[in-house]
């Protein structure tokens, strides 16, 4: 830390050491460029950095100090900065504790935890945000793709944007009051106390920045960190730990030139102008896949099994993750989910294909290294229809390599081999296992939404279930939808600002089942905030009957056929990804009281995409003016 309370990080010690052995002076890209691997392609000429030229870091591991019955924790938010890639000057970031991502925080099962989130800040806030249009240019080149602003000005508003935060532990079931409500956030100097009660089973969690409208500069930013939740079932299973469980948090990210024409490691947010009057934007693709807060790093590895706890940290960016082997070839099978967002499965889940993780959604993974000795290794990106491994400009991936994985030529070590049940107690939810009186809410995504202060462009409707003999079809908001087993379900539009009435109040103990219904094309993944749930059904629909310029259906919205619903995606969630034309419903039951609130985690789009809802006791529900039934199905 130097003189200004700013955290610098440069080459190790041992670094340094090993290079003095062999005689050598240790310069930013050192001797690990020479390490990168021979026979790599080039990467994308545009983007510059060296692949595979550095050592993936792991975050530091903290648990809370025993007091009593309790656990503490302080963790501050402080400016640190970072080398991000070593021929890159060191990034200014926020961060907590100074590293980038944040400690991975370990607990116990039922252990409660006050955590004091000490907000140590200082402005301006290290990201440069741009808008730029990509009129004239070659289809495939989209200029959010590369490095540098295109000749823009950086928006000054985000420029002068205080440093506010709050803290949300995602997949927690907390209380309200400790939930990160986002307007509950804190100015440097200040402090957020939350305690978490960790009653919930073994997962793996995260916290990050949850500042009303900020979070998708303040997460950029480095505002991230894991959340790891132990219990005696996961300890039982004998998994591989310490050296061979390794945390990958993934996120995208782009640069500004400096004068030299090269990235000059300043954090750049560019954004493609999907429309210009008014002037209306997309979502943050970048050119760079960083692991652990490094830019394509390289892992080495013993030829044993590994325990990779993933995390998709980005803004917007839908990852597909493969392996590829030494020959450029998918592995098949090479990744085993053993748990998704909220806890273990109940058996591991083959992937078939692509493991796909939208933002916000991780997954538990086993990977067996032993008869891949002395083998170099990719974590690509991939997209459908495209060879895997290979750039697709157009859609995002101008590089798709993550990351490298260096297996030695060792002997095999450990006899670990995968059990065949992980978690006794974990059940697959089928609508009968819903109780009856359970609680069903509608929510659309309609198309074309362009997050304007237009109503009609709102990204996310609350509907309710109407008599369709009780409004005027068709209409601006009515929303008619035939599901599979043929009946047709009028819907009605009853809010969509962030600000507008909430009538999602729930009864503490109650089930519910939430649908959602996504007309848009791109991703959106949707969280709700304390509960955890599983996806009952994703169906695939006909989205013929929508009218945009009415806003609504001229006829109804027809289920297809049944989609698919990956392994990660049958256990317990608090991400759930819609696409397309999909009909997404989930259950779960609301066992944690106080105000919440659901959104879409494309960052870009949490603002415009955002509403709130009420657990309370359900003796209070009974005075709700509602008289405790909105909702119920």
């Amino acid at each position: 830390m130097d003189e200004t309370g700013v955290y610098r990080h440069g080459p190790t010690r041992r670094q340094t050491l090993a290079a003095a052995a062999l005689g050598l002076t240790l310069t930013a890209a050192g001797a690990q460029r020479a390490a990168a691997g021979a026979g790599e392609p080039p990467r994308e000429p545009a983007l510059v950095l060296t692949k595979f030229a550095d050592r993936l870091p792991i975050p530091p591991l903290i648990r809370p100090r025993p007091r009593g019955d309790l656990g503490e924790l302080t963790i501050r938010l402080r400016v640190a900065e970072h080398r991000l890639h070593s021929e890159l000057p060191p990034t200014r970031l926020w961060t907590y504790e100074g590293v980038f991502p944040g400690p991975t925080i370990e607990v116990e099962r039922g252990q409660r935890v006050r955590v004091t989130w000490a907000n140590q800040l200082a402005t301006p806030i290290p990201v440069a945000s741009v808008a730029v249009s990509d009129a004239g240019l070659p289809p495939d080149r989209p200029p959010a793709n590369y490095p540098g602003r295109d000749g823009v000005e950086p928006i000054g508003e985000v420029a002068a944007l205080p440093a506010w935060a709050a803290v949300h532990l995602h997949g927690a079931r907390t209380g309200g009051g400790n939930d990160g409500w986002a307007e509950n956030a804190v100015y440097p100097g200040d402090v957020q106390l939350s305690e978490y009660r960790n009653d919930q089973p073994s997962a793996t969690l995260w916290y990050h920045d949850h500042a009303m409208h900020l979070t998708r500069f303040t997460v950029f930013a480095g505002l991230v960190g894991m959340y790891l939740i132990r219990d005696k079932e996961e300890a039982a299973l004998r998994l591989p730990k310490g050296a061979q469980e390794i945390p990958l948090v993934l996120c995208d990210r782009n640069f500004d030139l400096g004068r030299d024409g090269k990235p000059d490691g300043r954090l750049l947010h560019k954004v493609i102008l999907e429309r210009e009057d008014p002037p209306t934007s997309g979502f943050f693709l970048g050119p760079y896949n960083l692991v652990n807060g490094v830019v394509w790093p390289y892992l080495n590895v013993e030829p044993r099994w590994y325990r990779f706890r993933i995390l998709n940290a980005s803004n917007a960016r839908t990852y597909r993750l493969m392996v590829l082997g030494q020959d450029g070839k998918p592995i098949p099978g090479a990744l085993k989910v053993i748990g998704s967002d909220s806890g273990l499965l109940g058996a591991p889940a083959p992937v078939e294909g692509a493991l796909t993780l939208s933002p916000a959604e991780r997954a538990d993974v086993l990977v067996d290294f032993t008869g891949l000795r002395g083998q170099t290794l990719k974590l690509v990106d991939t997209y459908p229809g495209i060879t895997p491994g290979l750039p697709n400009p157009r859609n995002g991936i101008p590089e798709p390599d993550i990351m490298q994985v260096r297996v030695a030529d060792a002997t095999p070590g450990g006899k670990f081999t995968p059990p065949a049940v992980l978690s006794p107690s974990f059940k697959r939810l089928t609508p009968a296992d819903v109780p009856a009186a359970h609680g069903h809410r509608w929510i659309v995504i309609p198309p074309s939404a362009t997050f304007t202060d237009q109503p009609n462009d709102l990204g996310m409707w609350e509907m309710a279930e109407v008599d369709p003999a009780t409004v005027t079809i068709p209409g601006a908001g009515i929303i008619q939808v035939e599901g599979p087993d043929g009946k047709v379900r009028t819907l009605k539009r009853v809010a969509g600002e962030y600000a507008d009435r909430s009538d999602f109040v729930i009864g503490r103990g109650g089930w519910e089942t939430w649908s959602f219904l996504a007309l848009a094309r791109q991703p959106h993944p949707m969280h709700l905030h304390m509960v955890r749930f599983q996806a009952l059904s994703r169906g695939v629909y006909d989205r013929s009957g929508w009218n945009e310029e009415l806003r609504g259906t001229t006829k109804p919205i027809r289920f297809l056929r049944e989609g698919t619903l990956e392994g990660h995606e049958q256990g317990w969630k608090d991400v759930i990804r819609t696409q397309g034309t999909e009909l997404v419903t989930v259950a779960g039951q609301f066992d944690q009281l106080g105000r919440y609130v659901y959104h879409c985690h494309i960052l870009e789009h949490e603002m415009h995409m955002m509403r709130p809802f009420v657990v309370m006791p359900p003796e209070v529900l009974k005075l709700h003016p509602h008289g405790g039934h909105a909702g119920t199905h």
